[in-house]
C-alpha cells in the first residue's frame, strides 16, 4: 500500500519561503518518479516539478523554475520541494505522487497514488 504524507505547509508573505516534505512508503521508490502538483480554489490540478529518486533529474514546470527546488532524502524515503520567492499566484493545496514509471512526467496521468495535499497561502 503507497502512502505519501505532505507536511510543511502554512501562510507566508509574498517574497518569502516555505519547505514542502512528502513522507513516502510501501514501494521501492528508487524505480519511480515522484512528483509535486498543486490546486488552487476553481482551478484545475496543476504540474509543479517532479524527481527521479535514482538519477536525481529534475522537472519543473515554467511557472516555478528558478524559485522552486525539488529534492530527496533517500535514507528517509522523502522527497521536498523548497519554494522561494513565493507570489500570490502560488497560493494552492500542494500534493505529492508516486509515479508510474521511473520517468519525469507533467501529466498528472503519468502518476497513480497522491497524498491529501498541504495548503499554502501566500499573502500580498
Amino acid at each position: 500500500q503507497v502512502q505519501l504524507v505532505e507536511s510543511g505547509g502554512g501562510l507566508v508573505q509574498a517574497g518569502g519561503s516555505l519547505r514542502l516534505s512528502c513522507a513516502a512508503s510501501g514501494r521501492t521508490f528508487s524505480r519511480y518518479a515522484l512528483g509535486w502538483f498543486r490546486q488552487a480554489p476553481a482551478k484545475e490540478l496543476e504540474f509543479v516539478a517532479a524527481i527521479s529518486w535514482s538519477s536525481g533529474n529534475t522537472l519543473y514546470a515554467d511557472s516555478v523554475r528558478g524559485r522552486f527546488t525539488v529534492s530527496t532524502d533517500n535514507t528517509k524515503n522523502t522527497v521536498y520541494l523548497q519554494m522561494n520567492s513565493l507570489k500570490p499566484e502560488d497560493t494552492a493545496i500542494y500534493y505529492c505522487a508516486a509515479g508510474k514509471t521511473p520517468y519525469l512526467r507533467a501529466s498528472r496521468y503519468e502518476y497513480d497514488y497522491r497524498g491529501p495535499g498541504t495548503q499554502v497561502t501566500v499573502s500580498s
